[in-house]
């Protein structure tokens, strides 16, 4: 099977994935509400929004200094769009699990051991 049109190597990998996909939910996230959200660490999240980030997927925002920082993160044009590629991709994988393009329905049933 190929790999189908979408697919997205840099969102893949579960954590990337996950964060896209709260990000895609809000215009804004604070920072402190991703790694709570994800139950990820301070700097696995930098690693991870750096990454994205580098990537033209991600935009941070940063206000204020000191204790007082806060960091805010969004998704991009290109990075909402990336994702809503790789979820394409990702249903199209799974739809097409285990069936050959020629498969008739009776013999997906029996290839199941439906019938038997």
């Amino acid at each position: 099977m190929s790999t189908p049109a979408g697919f997205d190597e840099l969102i893949h990998p579960a954590t990337r994935l996950s964060v896209v996909a709260l990000l895609a939910a809000t215009e804004w996230a604070d920072f402190a509400f991703v790694r709570d959200s994800l139950s990820l660490s301070d700097s696995a999240l930098s690693k991870q929004l750096h990454t994205l980030e580098e990537a033209g997927y991600l935009e941070l925002h940063k206000e204020g200094g000191g204790r007082t920082r806060r960091t805010r993160v969004r998704l991009t044009d290109r990075g909402r769009t990336a994702f809503e590629g790789h979820v394409a991709a990702l249903r199209a994988i799974v739809e097409g699990a285990g069936r050959p393009a020629d498969d008739t329905p009776s013999e997906r049933r029996h290839h199941s051991g439906a019938g038997r």
